[in-house]
């Protein structure tokens, strides 16, 4: 199969599922009976769209021999990875209103990769463990994706409430306890996994990446990061963080993560049009 059509057919997936949340959760009469969870048929055509997407990442990934990985698959193995967690987090958890808003980033994240390909080649790809530490940190990137837009979400409804105006797409929304539960739990994870990535990627960084530890701007960033989430998370088990605080420091955090390595990508690729 063509490169471009890998990309296109889960981008088509993305995109009819998505509009077909849209029309039966958002724009259906009130009279209705309301949405209340993705059927067993809808999770399974978002999962061969999972597995569709997955499939155009290996292809960007490895389209040879080396190991690419540019500014548009970054950022798409990372939307990817955050909508297997959500589509997971469905199983056993109702998410009544987030399908309609997650989808459209998954039909962004599939054609990212067509106009940023990239041209970057990861030097050690063929080490166990760099690939363990790669593995670590896009799943702590994917997460704190997840949480970033469920941060977002959290705050439109909050305003939207506050003002006595709320849409109809964010009717469908979980309770806002449940969501800020749900934020907190991706956090805590993507927490740890980004301690593990920064903690590996400081100590074995001559065994990663075949030179001596250095403080560029990327390890940095994402220290800022580290901190910011790890003082968000100190200050709502010490003080009961919640609403507006714990969103912003959620969204300042996600921020400088992405200033760490998508930023700098984007810069040297798009602005600068330098491969490497």
């Amino acid at each position: 199969m063509q490169p471009i059509l890998l990309h296109l057919l889960p981008a088509t997936l993305y995109a009819g599922l998505g509009a077909w949340f849209w029309r039966t959760c958002v724009l259906a009469a009130p009279s209705a009976q309301k949405r209340q969870c993705m059927s067993g048929r809808e999770r399974l055509i978002l999962l061969l769209a999972l597995l569709a997407h997955g499939a155009a990442l290996h292809a960007a990934l490895f389209p040879g021999t080396e190991m690419r990985f540019g500014f548009g698959v970054a950022l798409s193995l990372m939307v990817w990875l955050a909508i297997c967690f959500y589509w997971v987090e469905t199983l056993y958890t109702r998410l009544d209103g987030l399908h309609a808003a997650v989808l459209p980033a998954g039909v962004l994240a599939c054609l990212l990769p067509l106009a940023f390909p990239g041209e970057h080649v990861l030097t050690n790809a063929t080490s166990p463990a760099f690939r363990a530490h790669f593995i670590i940190a896009m799943l702590a990137y994917s997460l704190f994706t997840l949480a970033a837009l469920h941060a977002m979400l959290m705050a439109i409804a909050e305003r939207q409430l506050h003002s006595a105006r709320f849409s109809r797409m964010l009717s469908g929304l979980p309770p806002l306890l449940t969501m800020e539960a749900l934020l907190f739990r991706l956090i805590g994870i993507a927490f740890v996994l980004l301690t593990l990535t920064l903690l590996s990627g400081i100590v074995f960084s001559e065994t990663l990446f075949g030179k001596a530890f250095r403080l560029d701007h990327k390890t940095v960033f994402a220290i800022v990061s580290w901190l910011l989430f790890g003082t968000l998370l100190f200050g709502r088990r010490a003080w009961g963080w919640r609403g507006k605080q714990a969103l912003r420091w959620t969204l300042a955090g996600f921020v400088a993560l992405m200033l760490a390595y998508v930023g700098s990508r984007f810069v040297i690729e798009v602005l600068l049009h330098r491969p490497a």
